[in-house]
């Protein structure tokens, strides 16, 4: 089974194919991918690695966690499971009151009270 791995703090000039060289040299690279801006296409610094076997995983975590490329260093951790589409899209729900009486929200006047306190 293919145990995925987070690849943290990578360098924004790294690409997938790079980024699969460097996890090929512990063991079998399933797929490399380097997380892009939707927008710009530019790199977010982070990438997802999957490894063929679950040993080469765990080797590629001690052997490649903290290790330095191009002057950054890069966290190598065990993924977390996907969060579900409907917590992903919005986060958590937030009610953000408001409501009552509208004319009693600005400075606290009452109705018919004039500005300048008259």
């Amino acid at each position: 089974m293919a145990k995925r791995l987070f690849v943290g703090g990578i360098p924004y000039t790294i690409t997938d194919s790079q980024l699969n060289e460097m996890f090929a040299q512990v063991g079998a690279v399933v797929s490399a991918t380097v997380i892009t801006d939707r927008m710009t296409g530019r790199s977010k610094g982070f990438g997802f690695v999957e490894m063929e076997k679950d040993e080469d995983a765990d080797k590629a975590i001690q052997t490649l966690n903290g290790t330095e490329i191009e002057g950054r260093k890069i966290a190598v951790n065990e993924a977390r499971p996907r969060p579900e589409q409907s917590e992903r899209s919005f986060g958590p729900r937030r009610d953000f009151g408001g409501g009552g009486d509208r004319r009693r929200s600005f400075g606290g006047r009452g109705k018919g009270q004039r500005r300048g306190g008259y």
